[in-house]
């Protein structure tokens, strides 16, 4: 289980002897350490590594598209469908994080500072919407390889609509803590890991926009969904 240390960060503690749950706490936190100070861990294959590169440079955080795709691409990545997959399940990773963590936060100022929750509870509604949306989004763009023309632009205009949602609730969580006289160190963290799952999902809508387009492109097809 988690809690909630005094500096605002996570303090882990599994269950002794669960493999499964250290297995999955590993898994766990390789996703949710991408950060955009962090520096790429490891040797990467250097063919994998120059495609993320040419691919993140479409999206508006490159650096950060890099460092935390690089870790989970290898040489059997074959569409850039993939990538956007990818994108879009570490950018899921990191908000549910968040959701765990601002759940923590607010049940800590529920008991203590009336004023406080509403403001985290607010910015909680905001990231649980902003969950479902991405995870929608990741379903959605799995069944598009395996549809036509016409039901492509469907999926595709879902797929945007959704991501650009999950990216709004981020805005509006971060937004929401202006002005909010609750403590700062607790706000700063909060604000940064939002703004990280921004970052990621901004990314991720890039790297789909531009498989979307490239489908087109050699589909032929010149009309798609508003």
């Amino acid at each position: 289980m988690a809690k909630l240390d005094s500096d605002g960060s996570f303090g882990w503690y599994l269950l002794k002897g669960n493999s499964k749950g250290k297995k999955a706490h590993m898994n766990f936190l390789g996703v949710t350490s991408c950060q955009s100070s962090a520096q790429p861990g490891g040797h990467r294959d250097s063919r994998v590594r120059a495609y993320v590169e040419g691919q993140c440079r479409a999206t508006l955080y490159p650096k950060l598209c890099v460092q935390c795709l690089t870790s989970y691409v290898n040489s059997t990545l074959k569409t850039p469908q993939q990538l956007a997959q990818i994108a879009l399940t570490v950018s899921l990773a990191r908000a549910r994080y968040t959701q765990v963590y601002v759940t923590l936060v607010a049940k800590q100022l529920n008991q203590t500072k009336a004023r406080d929750y509403q403001a985290v509870k607010d910015c909680l509604d905001q990231i649980n919407d902003g969950v479902d949306q991405i995870s929608q989004s990741i379903k959605e763009l799995q069944r598009m390889g395996l549809v036509g023309e016409e039901e492509f632009g469907w999926h595709e205009s879902n797929v945007r609509t959704w991501v650009s949602t999950a990216l709004t609730d981020a805005t509006t969580c971060i937004d929401g803590f202006y002005g909010s006289a609750m403590d700062g160190k607790v706000k700063a963290t909060i604000k940064a890991k939002v703004l990280n799952v921004a970052q990621l999902t901004s990314n991720a809508l890039a790297l789909f926009n531009r498989f979307a387009a490239r489908h087109r492109r050699a589909s032929g097809a010149t009309t798609h969904w508003p």
